[in-house]
């Protein structure tokens, strides 16, 4: 099963229903839900924390958080 942290720079995916038990009450609150289309902007430089692009709003999320949000890919 692919999550944010399976994406590449510029790739796009629409979150899982599943995700949401796993996906904190903040990122919720900031759009970050089911159904939600979310963009891999850019990587820390150790790789952590993931920058991400949440329905026209621009995030930093922890790798561990990443790591528990299921996604399903989007074809370029």
């Amino acid at each position: 099963m692919n999550t944010i942290t399976s994406l590449q720079i510029g790739e796009k995916g629409i979150i899982l229903e599943e995700s949401l038990d796993n996906i904190p009450l903040k990122l919720l609150e900031m759009g970050c839900y089911p159904g939600a289309e979310v963009e891999l902007i850019q990587l820390a430089p150790l790789k952590d924390p993931l920058y991400i692009c949440v329905n026209g709003s621009h995030l930093a999320i922890r790798k561990e958080t990443a790591s528990k949000i299921k996604i399903d890919k989007m074809c370029k």
